[in-house]
């Protein structure tokens, strides 16, 4: 690994294990608070969040940073998306880790221009660190990450349905659903691109493309040989992260049969 992977992954760690680990089926009620309706966050959360930026300024002060409870706190920040920026979520799948169960994880990435160029994605119980540079291919713990489908007839998918709309939920359910092995998702992207690559799951299907959750698993699942991007082909792009729909595949013909399929639905 590259000396910047080696302090992004310290940096990671350390978080974990100061601030995120000790208060892991261990926050009080007044510790967690909701955001909107079933999007709640911790004090966990806010304080990884700011060391994790005390961290990442110091690795490089030039750069814009964006945390998802920063700019939850402040829109405006959002603006930042389009130039050159860290971008974090200190707990991602912070929904299961108030409900004292697992997968949660961090999520770092460095953008340009509103393109992903870097992803770190580190899992807090498992010590797994996932990296990917654009261009150079994707690593797990320093080897390198191969995508594979899963082989099994009808393809796996893992298919959120929590963020659509009454109407589009329903044709999803109908039309899309029926024609693969649908798994539950772990509500938790750190852990759910990994298993696009690793032979758990073929295909996922995403509403919500908020740049925290999607930029440093979208460009490792890339990296890896695997195929994420709109419905209409074009590519994930950070600034991007109010437009919804994002379909992420352990390979291009997989991609293609489920993005077939949304695109029918209208």
């Amino acid at each position: 690994m590259s000396a910047l992977d080696c302090e992004i992954q310290s940096l990671m760690q350390r978080v974990s294990e100061t601030v995120i680990l000790p208060r892991y089926r261990n926050l009080a009620s007044e510790e967690i608070t909701e955001k909107a309706h079933d999007d709640p966050v911790t004090v966990a959360d806010r304080e990884a969040e700011a060391m994790l930026a005390e961290g990442l300024a110091r690795i490089d002060p030039t750069l814009a940073i964006v945390g998802e409870e920063a700019a939850h706190a402040d829109p405006a920040l959002l603006d930042r998306l389009s130039s050159d920026c860290w971008i974090v979520d200190p707990i991602d799948g912070t929904h299961n880790f108030a409900h004292g169960k697992p997968p949660f994880g961090i999520l770092i990435a460095r953008a340009e221009a509103g393109l992903c160029r870097s992803g770190w994605i580190y899992d807090c119980l498992s010590d797994r660190f996932c990296h990917a540079h654009r261009g150079t291919g994707a690593f797990i713990d320093g080897k390198p990450a191969k995508a594979r489908a899963t082989g099994k007839r009808p393809a796996v998918a893992a298919i959120s349905v929590i963020f659509l709309d009454q109407t589009r939920r329903k044709a999803v359910k109908s039309e899309i659903i029926p024609h693969y092995t649908c798994v539950d998702t772990p509500r938790c992207a750190a852990e759910q691109y990994p298993r696009l690559a690793l032979g758990e799951n073929d295909v996922s299907f995403f509403e919500r493309t908020l740049a925290w959750d999607h930029a440093a698993g979208a460009l490792w699942l890339e990296e890896a040989g695997g195929k994420i991007a709109r419905l209409d082909g074009s590519p994930y792009r950070v600034d991007e992260w109010d437009r919804p729909g994002l379909v992420g595949a352990a390979n291009p013909a997989l991609w293609n049969d489920m993005a077939k399929r949304l695109a029918a639905l209208g």
